[in-house]
């Protein structure tokens, strides 16, 4: 996980779907080209940090909180009020 949030890219993806919820792939504002952003996603993914539901063509990607705060506890907590600031 900590390799996964390591990335500043990964770590912007992460704190905007904090914020915003539940997104597609498309509506992250990532500035980076679409298959960077894929090898992002599949990064977190496989680090379990991120959830992917497949719904027709559109990929949705949302945090895996529950099982992020049971296993690590306030870790993502931590790294996302540093990130931001608070």
């Amino acid at each position: 996980m900590l390799y996964a949030l390591s990335d500043p890219v990964r770590l912007s993806i992460v704190a905007e779907i904090s914020r915003i919820g539940e997104s597609t792939c498309g509506g992250i504002d990532a500035n980076v080209v679409k298959s960077t952003l894929s090898h992002h996603v599949r990064t977190m993914r496989e680090a379990g940090v991120v959830q992917v539901r497949v719904q027709g063509t559109q990929r949705f990607l949302s945090i895996r909180t529950a099982d992020l705060e049971e296993r690590f506890p306030g870790l993502l907590s931590s790294i996302l009020n540093a990130y931001n600031g608070s």
